[in-house]
C-alpha cells in the first residue's frame, strides 16, 4: 500500500509542478553546427561542424573551416583562402541551473590548405607573386557561449583565435563569429 500512496504521491507532484525540463548535454548526444563569422576587418569564415558530448556537458568537437582574407594591392585585391579540419575539446566551465546558457573554453588541432591568388602567381599588371600554396598546420583556442533556443536549436556566439604554421599569410587569425546548433540526437 506505501508503494502505491508514493507512487500517486510521485505521479501527481511531477505533473502539478509544470512541465518538465528537457534533459540537454547528456553523453552521447550529438549536434551539427553552422557557423559564420569575420576574420579582421578584410574577411570572413565559413564552417561545420559535428558536436559529441561527453560527461558534464563537456564536448568533442570535429569540424571544417573555410577562411577567406582579402589583401590590398594597388587597384585590386589578392585573397588567400584557407581549408582546414579540426579536432578538439570543449570543456564546459559554466552553466546555469536550467542549462540553457553554457559557456565553454576549447582547444583544437587544426590541419589544411592555403592558396594564395588561387593559385595564380602573375598578377594581371604583370607583377609576380611569391606567396604560393601550402599545407598549413596549428591550432585553435576558443571561447563560445551556447544558449538554447529549443531542446534541439541552440545558438552559438563564439571567439577564436587560430595559430598556424606552414603558411605564407601569417600565423594568428582572430575570429569572432555566430551560429546555430541542431541537435540530432
Amino acid at each position: 500500500m506505501k508503494a502505491r500512496v508514493f507512487f500517486l504521491v510521485t505521479l501527481l507532484s511531477v505533473l502539478l509542478a509544470g512541465r518538465a525540463e528537457a534533459q540537454r548535454c547528456l553523453p552521447k548526444m550529438r549536434g551539427i553546427e553552422l557557423k559564420a563569422g569575420l576574420n579582421g576587418a578584410d574577411g570572413y569564415v565559413l564552417g561545420a561542424t559535428l558536436s559529441s558530448y561527453a560527461r558534464g556537458g563537456n564536448k568533442w568537437v570535429y569540424g571544417v573551416e573555410y577562411l577567406q582574407t582579402n589583401h590590398d594591392y594597388r587597384s585590386t585585391t589578392i585573397p588567400a583562402a584557407q581549408f582546414t579540419a579540426e579536432g578538439g575539446f570543449y570543456y564546459n566551465f559554466l552553466s546555469d541551473a536550467k542549462k540553457v546558457v553554457f559557456l565553454y573554453a576549447g582547444a583544437s588541432a587544426l590541419a589544411g590548405y592555403e592558396t594564395v591568388n588561387w593559385g595564380e602567381s602573375r598578377l594581371p599588371d604583370g607583377s609576380l607573386l611569391t606567396d604560393g600554396d601550402h599545407f598549413i598546420y596549428g591550432g585553435a583556442l576558443t571561447l563560445e557561449l551556447s544558449a538554447y533556443l529549443t531542446d534541439k536549436v541552440v545558438l552559438l556566439v563564439n571567439g577564436r583565435q587560430r595559430m598556424l604554421f606552414g603558411g605564407d599569410c601569417g600565423r594568428f587569425h582572430s575570429q569572432i563569429g555566430v551560429g546555430v546548433r541542431f541537435m540530432i540526437r
